[in-house]
């Protein structure tokens, strides 16, 4: 069991705190606090906490999602009459609603849509602020920035269902509510509302790549965890120079699969994958209403479902 170290097994190894590399300059130097060891940490990954570095865009960005925070909770505990006993028993139940069709795309009053949007807007600014946090730190370390186009497409799918489509549809009720159920409940009325989102052939790509993205890390990461004996977890070792655990996982794939990823390519499969399910389901949202009224007639129209029998009811979407 010496040489043989996974998920189960791990040695956690403490050593002098990691303070990150220098930065070009023009960047600031100054990192938070000096590092700090925790031992749960250590075995989920790193035990390393610190140092951090949060800057003008981490600082605003952080303030922005408080502010937007604090409006849903408080309104959330208004509605349950500043209870704290029923906020924290009805908590998956309660929401902060859109305003309401009258409205438009106007300023509504605060008590009826308002605190909606203001929270919609610090939300919205915090998560952009992040973005450009994410993109400027990977330039800044000289890395590539795969994670903020990552975060781009989780972004556009946020703007399409909150801002982009309400926009569209010239109404902000046709948002989505802050809440954890009635988020749940919006998604099922839309969904019966235009048809049928599994009809909309952009859902079933979304979820085409979140099953398969879901597959790809999850045998990507068997696969490590198989030859971590070997070194696999040394990934960029075993690109460029490889060894007996990117050979025996290589060998593995042709045996089971009947070709083989390599070490980099099945994180750009992934990427992809992960990536392109948020992009076509903005897409599939964002095509509902717009253009598409019922999805379900759409699909009987191109061939995609059977119609019904005819039960002499006329349907009023035709």
């Amino acid at each position: 069991m010496a040489e043989y170290k996974n998920l189960f097994t791990q040695t956690t190894v403490v050593g002098p705190g990691e303070v990150g590399v220098a930065l070009p300059p023009g960047n600031s130097q100054r990192r938070l606090k000096k590092p700090k060891f925790n031992y749960w940490l250590a075995k989920l990954g790193n035990g390393q906490l610190g140092p951090f570095y949060l800057g003008k865009l981490g600082f605003w960005s952080i303030a922005c999602g408080v502010i937007a925070f604090e409006i849903i909770g408080l309104n959330m505990l208004a509605s349950v009459n500043w209870s704290p006993v029923q906020f924290v028993r009805q908590l998956f139940w309660l929401g902060l609603e859109p305003p309401p069709p009258q409205y438009g795309l106007s300023i509504p009053p605060m008590h009826d849509g308002g605190w909606w949007l203001l929270a919609g807007f610090f939300l919205t600014t915090s998560i952009m602020l992040w973005w450009l946090r994410i993109y400027r730190r990977a330039r800044a370390l000289r890395m590539g920035t795969h994670v903020a186009w990552a975060f781009a497409a989780a972004i556009w799918l946020y703007l399409v269902l909150g801002f982009i489509r309400p926009v569209l549809m010239g109404s902000w009720s046709e948002a989505v509510p802050f809440g954890i159920f009635p988020h749940l409940d919006w998604t099922a009325a839309f969904s019966i509302r235009y048809g049928n989102l599994f009809y909309n052939p952009f859902h079933m790509l979304s979820i085409v790549f979140l099953y398969g993205s879901v597959l790809l890390f999850g045998m990507h990461g068997a696969t490590i965890l198989a030859v971590s004996r070997y070194g696999g977890e040394r990934e960029i070792e075993q690109i460029v120079d490889r060894g007996t655990a990117s050979e025996r996982a290589a060998l593995f794939w042709r045996w089971t699969m009947g070709f083989n990823a390599t070490m980099e390519s099945v994180h750009r499969w992934a990427w992809w994958f992960a990536v392109l399910c948020p992009l076509t389901g903005g897409i599939g949202i964002l095509l509902s209403g717009t253009v598409v009224d019922n999805w379900y007639l759409w699909a009987v129209k191109h061939g995609v479902a059977p119609a019904y029998p005819s039960t002499g009811v006329v349907d009023p979407a035709r």
